[in-house]
């Protein structure tokens, strides 16, 4: 039959193709051209490299210095904040710095993710930033040795000047419900009056984060259906709804892990959506290792909201649509809420305030 063809076209290959054809490189070709015939452009056959870098997404860590940088108005590269406890912060690198040079590289100009990319390296190697301190004209010279640094998927403040809680996730991991939880009892989540949940450009992430992160946003009950080749399965949250008045921001990058939590809040209606149309996957994927360095990673599942909304290819439509003018959004959605040019922000605000 058909798996006799396939072993007589792997034996002509290697025994008469005129290139020299590894015995490992075929199996690899078979495997890929395997996944690759479901013309799925979520299923992919992982060798080793592609296996690491998938394995280091999820656990949310990158080797580097630990700095937040945004572009300023003169187009310096000003650094945010440091993350507590990483190399930068232990250097001394504060908010507010211009990270002048990066190595022998002037900044000025330079784009924010070609910057990032040069303070990122491997965990022990050094780079040499030069720095001008805040309000202070004399250049410092830092060299800083890399580590391994874990990226917070939820930063949190109570917005200045009001009673509203703002909560920014970047990101769906294994660590994402801990973090919230701490953030919640950091900000005394309970006296706000009311909560802006940001999920703009959150690319998702860990499925079950997803419905452990609902759960704060939706009274207990399905946050999100489950189709697979057995049938149909329903994720239920625990019972920790805040019962607050919230307003969430999507967008065109809030995909996956970030519209299931969407589609929850919008279909239990406990909150109202406002930014534009999110990314619209829908699809699951589970990653199965096949050997300690190749793994599967196949779509076994699509997912539905809790009314049965299928939004793959779609997305979920916000209840308010509020566009953003695409150069500003990259700057005011990486860091510290910019109200005065966040035009969705204002009107999450402003939606809070009125009811």
């Amino acid at each position: 039959g058909h798996l006799g063809q396939a072993a007589e076209v792997f034996f002509k290959l290697q025994r008469f193709s005129y290139q020299d054809v590894p015995f490992s490189k075929l199996i690899d070709g078979v495997m890929e051209g395997m996944v690759n015939s479901l013309g799925d452009p979520y299923s992919a056959y992982l060798d080793s490299a592609e296996y690491r870098d998938l394995e280091q997404n999820i656990t949310g860590s990158y080797g580097g210095v630990g700095i937040l940088i945004t572009e300023t108005e003169s187009s310096t590269l000003e650094v945010v904040s440091p993350f507590k406890g990483t190399p930068a912060y232990r250097a001394g690198i504060k908010s507010g710095d211009i990270i002048v040079k990066i190595g022998d590289k002037e900044t000025s100009g330079m784009e924010l993710t070609e910057a990032a990319n040069l303070m990122k390296g491997p965990p022990g190697t050094k780079v040499k930033l030069t720095v001008r301190p805040k309000g202070n004209g004399q250049l410092k010279e830092y060299v800083i040795e890399r580590e391994e640094i874990h990226i917070p998927s939820v930063e949190g403040q109570i917005l200045p000047g009001t009673k509203i809680a703002y909560i920014n996730l970047m990101m769906f991991s294994q660590q994402t419900e801990k973090d919230l939880i701490e953030i919640f009892e950091k900000i005394n989540v309970k006296e706000a009056e009311g909560i802006i949940l940001d999920m703009r450009d959150n690319p998702g992430g860990d499925l079950s984060a997803a419905v452990d992160i609902a759960g704060f946003f939706i009274p207990q009950g399905p946050a999100v259906h489950i189709v697979s080749k057995t049938g149909r399965d329903s994720l239920t949250t625990e019972d920790k709804y805040l019962s607050k008045k919230l307003v969430v921001l999507v967008n065109g990058g809030s995909a996956s892990a970030s519209e299931i939590v969407a589609g929850a809040i919008k279909d239990n209606g406990t909150g109202m959506l406002v930014g534009t149309t999110t990314f619209g996957k829908g699809l699951v994927q589970s990653v199965f290792e096949i050997t300690p360095n190749s793994a599967l990673k196949l779509t076994t599942a699509k997912y539905l909201t809790p009314k049965g909304n299928d939004i793959h290819g779609k997305g979920i439509t916000p209840d308010v649509v509020v566009e953003m003018d695409a150069n500003l959004s990259r700057e005011v959605l990486l860091y510290a809420p910019m109200l005065e040019k966040d035009v969705q922000l204002q009107e999450a605000v402003s939606l809070i305030k009125q009811k």
